[in-house]
């Protein structure tokens, strides 16, 4: 077994991380192949997450593992991340379970709404970094820690207590896993975040880094981002983006990600349509955003959503695509937000006035 005898430095839960890599491990025994999930449309911190436990398990265990994918993987950054790194993915639909597999759901937790996963497949384990909590009962090996920024920073720290070498190709992996997640402001990170992230950094590809980072964009990112600022409004502290056809899932994340850098919002809501579901994405700039709380109290029983502090997102299916239901969809979903964030009801104010979206047509 390839083995190092690092450990992220500052982690003040050595001990108790040791009995839970331990014990993640001591429950394999018996099973003939292990297979991880994660949430639909994987992102950099599932993926990496995935691929560490992978990792783990054929160095400590010797056993068989998969990585399966649930859903397409569309952004830009993660589908270059997939295929630089070479990370092998068996989609969901092709799955076959045998009797004797164990099952660990990576970055994500059951019943939340952010899978496909039949709820008959029976798992083995939980690791996740979420504050939106799942039905986890009846699960043998959880570990859930909401105060750690990515899930990524917890399989680090599962590899470094069982000293097992970190090759460059996960070490990327594990590191974008974690930036992504962190690179949002405020940071929401802990000790075992940064410490992981200066473990990772030294040994990960810096070029295949900055490729991921910097992949190239599609023609439909160009066309989303023209229609949201076309249809954002402005209300107080809070910005909506309207988006009619949303081609990829994931681009309501990064409309939300741009706006939120306005510097006269607080908040700020992409909730664009993408088939017969309305894709929800929320960032708060505030300490004390709770965006996760917040958007599951908004959404109640319309969809799901859930999230972090500082970043959500949710799916409302519609009933249907004709627009004067999409439109009442939205009405409810703006009036809802505007009511949790205690912002009198009134008219948005366009982020890009009609005359000037007008004004450039004709030049």
């Amino acid at each position: 077994m390839a083995r190092r005898s690092a450990e992220p430095a500052g982690n003040g839960h050595a001990t108790l991380t040791r009995r839970r890599s331990e014990r993640f491990l001591a429950g394999l025994a018996d099973c003939s192949c292990v297979s991880f999930v994660s949430h639909v449309h994987l992102d950099p911190d599932s993926l990496g997450s995935m691929l560490g436990l992978a990792h783990l398990v054929e160095t400590c265990l010797d056993k068989p593992v998969r990585l399966i994918r649930d859903g397409l993987i569309n952004r830009a950054e993660n589908r270059a991340m997939v295929e630089l790194l070479d990370i092998d993915l068996v989609p969901l639909e092709e799955v076959t379970w045998a009797a004797d597999e164990a099952v660990v759901m990576v970055d994500s937790q059951p019943n939340t709404g952010r899978h496909t996963l039949d709820a008959d497949v029976p798992l083995y384990a939980v690791i996740d970094h979420h504050e939106t909590l799942g039905d986890l009962a009846g699960i043998p090996f959880v570990d859930l820690r909401r105060n750690v920024g990515a899930t990524c920073s917890i399989v680090t720290s599962y590899l470094t207590e069982q000293e097992v070498e970190l090759p460059p190709r996960l070490a990327t992996a594990l590191y974008y896993g974690i930036e992504t997640e962190l690179n949002g402001h405020p940071r929401e990170s802990n000790a075992l975040d940064d410490s992981s992230l200066n473990l990772l950094y030294p040994l990960a590809d810096k070029d295949g880094l900055a490729q991921i980072r910097n992949a190239r964009l599609p023609h439909a990112y160009f066309q989303t981002v023209l229609q949201a600022m076309q249809s954002s409004f402005i209300y107080d502290r809070l910005i909506i983006s309207w988006v009619d056809e949303l081609p990829q899932p994931e681009l309501a994340a990064q409309v939300a990600d741009f706006l939120i850098r306005f510097d006269e919002v607080d908040w700020a809501l992409c909730a664009g349509v993408c088939g017969n579901r309305l894709v929800l994405s929320l960032r708060t700039a505030t300490a004390q955003g709770c965006a996760g709380d917040l958007l599951q109290q908004v959404v109640g029983k319309l969809g799901s959503a859930g999230g972090h502090h500082r970043r959500a997102g949710g799916v409302i299916k519609l009933p249907s695509t004709a627009p004067s239901a999409i439109e009442d969809v939205q009405g409810e979903l703006r009036r809802r937000l505007l009511k949790a964030l205690h912002i009198d009801e009134c008219r948005g104010q366009r982020l890009v006035a009609l005359r000037d979206m007008l004004q450039n047509l004709q030049t």
